[in-house]
């Protein structure tokens, strides 16, 4: 460690003292854009979202650092160079005191005009500019900032700023070097210029315990100009799959800093670059001759490595190579780290671990805990088969399931943006399962190598009858509630919890301890009748608030609870008989469900719904609602369509009851009336009818706003008298 005079060292150290503000992007922490200051482009959304890499890019190049329109055709080759390698660029500024993450043509174009006045936007500014409305292009510590709360963990520039040449005296340090110490982010920069004081520097960023590696084989530490400074960065990464690595390790040790990794300048324009740096060392020379210390040194260095070169030095194409070079290296990280961190046993990626939205975003929203399965569909041509090992013309089609993810791909098309939380294997059908799910928040799945993305293959008759079906589902089994206390957090401040009967007992359990502990209302969807019974197995039963069963479900409930199917019907379709029967079926066994769960909604196929309540409730319970207990229940009937107006073209039931719930939920979170709660899910489990998808992917806040509701459902719900 290079010895510093001890007044330098102890100036120095007042500065040293901080607080680490930001939290890693291992924690997943979700960043709040819900304020309307930040705009995430959408292409950058859906990449971060779904696993695909990204990286930043500042935008001082654009608003400070070049004429137009050299610095607007020089911002697009730097993103072309970016997307040349697979990767998103996200170029940051602000315009019209908005942050944007990842520019359009036109935005960039009118960040290069500078029509309008342009702030050096560091840390210390973004507040004001977006206080006045104006436009800013971020310097290296504005972009890391932003970068570190949306989640990009990459950020490319050309190079960054250091301790100036008489800090001892001046005091003048980049506030770059600051934001490496506190911003869990990855600055890919072709080190310190020269001009600046590159050993004080690195002595500044170990102190702030940043971790500085050399790209290449060698430690040497470059300067911009050229690839030795004669200095040395403690380490060296030789490729991209090492640097990856170190990125890696450092995210998950959550240790709140950033890396500066330091590539060289490209042979094919390292001579220029030293023509450059032997002019600053030259008036380096002379400044030291004329006595110039402090903060006369950097403008006077300036100002003769200008006269030197006659201007050359103020011109670009050193800057512009650097940057370009710096961008391939830093996206051919990006996507080792990404390939890293969706490969690693358990772990969340990178990427994806912040889906960024317009709506929703913090941490009291919706959670969805169950599975997650690919779906395959064989329909049989031929009326006459044999189990002779022969191949039979027919027709296989792909589509996407499990009730968890129906319900949050549901409620994410709703704009609720749930966190789901589930499990799949590392395997091809998890990348067509993530492609298919881009809308959705999947930072809560987990990506497991030993284990297959649970998956279901239906051989069906010519005639559409089930002949039998093959499911691999035992990566459900690990939503551990070890696994899903990562997210306690996030479940404490939910306002409802949504689970699904491929979660284990165990886990059921710990999710209900939890929830119950924080007030939080909790929804079972029950699944199949073998796994309706689940959470009656412990206590987590009487800490339900909401339970959603079909007639098959709601009669295994009872039999678990009363060890007895006093029932009338046994367990025929209910669909096979007369709605007076059902209802005086489902009405005599709710009333035993009644005692452990509040609100029971039985679903009856095509003949709608019975939504049971205890009496005393006015309303539908939310996060902080105390239920009381009542002997008494009130049951309603809601018809699944109009009279005389029966729905056309259904061409599958596969996942109307999930858009059913799921837009009741949508609904009670909302604070909606309880009817058109469940009104609204009853027109979404009928759109469900008539798409090959579990959820539609037309289904949208706009398709189910309460005015359509109440046109498609003017009739009242059949009120069954007090039980």
């Amino acid at each position: 460690m290079t010895v510093i005079g001890t007044h330098f060292s102890r100036l120095f150290s007042r500065f040293y003292v901080y607080k680490c503000l930001k939290q890693s992007p291992w924690k997943q922490k979700t960043c709040h854009l819900s304020n309307g200051v930040i705009e995430v482009q959408d292409e950058v959304k859906e990449a971060l979202h779904s696993g695909r890499p990204v990286v930043a890019l500042e935008s001082t190049i654009i608003t400070h650092g070049m004429p137009y329109p050299d610095n607007l055709s020089t911002a697009k080759s730097v993103e072309n160079l970016v997307r040349d390698q697979g990767v998103i660029p996200a170029t940051i500024a602000v315009i019209n005191g908005k942050v944007k993450v990842g520019l359009t043509t036109e935005e960039l174009e009118l960040l290069s005009k500078k029509d309008k006045p342009c702030i050096k936007a560091s840390r210390r500014d973004l507040s004001y500019i977006i206080s006045q409305g104006i436009n800013g292009g971020t310097t290296v510590s504005g972009t890391m900032s932003i970068a570190n709360q949306v989640g990009i963990p990459i950020f490319v520039t050309g190079g960054i700023g250091g301790v100036h040449r008489g800090a001892e005296t001046s005091m003048d340090i980049s506030a770059d070097l600051t934001e490496l110490g506190r911003t869990s982010v990855t600055v890919i920069s072709a080190g310190v210029k020269s001009i600046l004081d590159i050993g004080r520097t690195l002595e500044y960023l170990e102190t702030k315990g940043v971790c500085v590696a050399s790209y290449g084989n060698s430690k040497d530490f470059p300067a911009f100009f050229v690839p030795r400074s004669g200095y040395q960065s403690p380490y060296n990464v030789q490729d991209a799959t090492k640097a990856a690595e170190l990125i890696d390790a450092q995210l998950r040790l959550d240790l709140q800093s950033g890396i500066l990794i330091a590539v060289p300048i490209p042979q094919e324009s390292s001579a220029d670059g030293e023509i450059i740096e032997f002019a600053i060392q030259q008036a380096l020379t002379e400044a030291k001759n004329q006595n110039i210390i402090g903060k006369e040194v950097t403008p006077f260095v300036l100002q003769k490595v200008n006269e030197m070169t006659q201007g050359s030095f103020m011109s670009f194409s050193i800057d512009i190579a650097l940057v370009e070079n710096n961008a391939i290296v830093g996206s051919q990280i990006a996507m080792k780290l990404c390939d890293i961190r969706n490969k690693n046993l358990g772990v969340i990626s990178t990427s994806r671990h912040r889906y960024l939205s317009n709506q929703k975003t913090g941490d009291n929203r919706i959670v969805v805990i169950g599975g997650s399965i690919v779906d395959f569909y064989a329909k049989i041509s031929s009326q006459n088969i044999q189990m002779d090992g022969a191949t039979y013309p027919g027709n296989v089609r792909q589509s996407f399931g499990g009730v968890g993810r129906n319900l949050a791909d549901c409620l994410s098309r709703l704009q609720t943006n749930p966190l789901f939380i589930s499990a799949t294997g590392n395997d091809a059908n998890r990348t067509v399962f993530e492609d298919y799910c881009k809308h959705m928040d999947l930072s809560g799945v987990t990506s497991l190598d030993k284990f297959n993305t649970a998956t279901y293959c239906a051989v069906l008759s010519s005639n559409g009858e089930l002949m039998f079906g093959i499911g691999d589902m035992d990566v459900h089994k690990q939503i551990t509630p070890d696994y899903i206390s990562r997210f306690e957090k996030k479940l404490a401040l939910a306002p409802m919890v949504v689970l699904d009967g491929n979660v284990s007992t165990e886990s059921i359990e710990y999710v209900c301890q939890v929830c119950h502990k924080n007030h939080v209302p909790v929804w079972y969807e029950p699944t199949d009748v073998n796994k309706a019974h689940k959470p009656f197995l412990t206590s987590a039963g009487q800490r339900l608030t909401y339970i959603s069963p079909n007639l098959n479900e709601l009669r295994v409930i009872y039999r678990h609870l009363t060890n007895t199917l006093d029932s009338q019907i046994g367990h025929r379709d209910p669909d096979a008989i007369t709605l007076e029967g059902i209802l005086d079926e489902a009405i005599w066994l709710s009333k035993v469900i009644i005692e452990e769960v509040p609100i029971v909604l039985v679903t009856l196929g095509k003949h709608g719904v019975m939504l049971c309540q205890r009496s005393q409730l006015e309303k539908f319970p939310i996060k902080g609602y105390r239920l009381e207990h009542s002997d008494k229940m009130k049951a309603d009937i809601f018809p699944a369509f109009n009279a005389g107006y029966p729905p056309e073209n259904i061409v599958s039931v596969s996942g109307a009851g999930d858009c059913l719930a799921a837009t009741m939920i949508s609904g009670i979170v909302h604070g909606h009336d309880p009817d058109l709660c469940v009104k609204a899910g009853l027109m979404a489990a009928q759109m469900s009818l008539k798409s090959y998808q579990a959820v539609p992917p037309n289904i949208s806040p706009k398709k189910l706003n309460l005015d359509r509701v109440r046109i498609w459902a003017p009739w009242q719900p059949q009120r069954v008298k007090h039980v």
